[in-house]
């Protein structure tokens, strides 16, 4: 929904910079209605089963490459073996655009190629634990979109999950976007605030978070394995 005060952009840490409000209403709705085809398929939306035996709360699907922990692969052989939807071009360049807008500089999308998306569906209970994207060969930045309610989201520091960390809240056409020194920083979404978003975006309840990312894999055949 529409802020009555004007949020700032921020720049959180060297980076990492919040642009509020930077999606339209019309490209929130055009991106609900292509997550919910990818949602059914040709891999459908699940929780992913994490190696300790737990489930993860917030629903994923995968365009691109299957991310499952700790790897990216062209197939979801964790859930149907099927092969993941294909990334758009333009969702390449809504990163790239992205990335011009966060660092305020015309030459910062130049040869930023995300290759997969990562869709996390978060309805009013769901969380996500402090975390390093770290599964990438590439250190490109990161570009997170939001659409539906505001969450707490939690940035935190290269070293630890524990502080400093900052909390802010991310709304319905949030940009975030972290790299550089800030790429491998600890991150996760602690609270969803259920009944914030704006229905006219096509989601009448949760958030949706949509991570482009750049895996650094050219080969099909083979397996991005953890950095960790």
């Amino acid at each position: 929904m529409n802020a009555l005060i004007p949020r700032p952009r921020l720049r959180i840490a060297p980076g990492a910079v919040h642009v509020p409000g930077w999606l339209t209403l019309d490209q929130q709705r055009e991106l609900v209605v292509a997550c919910r085809a990818w949602a059914s398929g040709p891999v459908p939306i699940r929780h992913t089963a994490l190696p300790s035996g737990g489930v993860m709360s917030v629903q994923t699907v995968c365009v691109g490459w299957h991310w499952q922990p700790y790897r990216y692969t062209r197939t979801a052989g964790d859930v149907n073996g099927a092969a993941v939807a294909a990334f758009p071009d333009w969702m390449a360049d809504l990163g790239r655009r992205a990335l011009v807008e966060a660092y305020e500089d015309e030459t910062a999308g130049d040869g930023y190629t995300p290759d997969t998306a990562l869709i996390n569906f978060y309805d009013g209970q769901a969380t996500l634990g402090m975390h390093q994207d770290k599964d990438e060969r590439s250190s490109a930045p990161v570009v997170s979109l939001t659409i539906g309610d505001s969450c707490v989201f939690r940035f935190g520091n290269t070293r630890t999950r524990a502080k400093p960390y900052t909390d802010l809240e991310l709304a319905s056409g949030d940009l975030f976007v972290f790299g550089g020194p800030s790429r491998y920083a600890y991150h996760g979404v602690p609270k969803i605030l259920p009944g914030t978003g704006d229905p006219a975006t096509g989601l009448t309840a949760g958030r949706l978070n949509i991570t482009l990312r750049v895996t650094g894999l050219t080969d099909p055949g083979k397996e991005v394995p953890s950095q960790g």
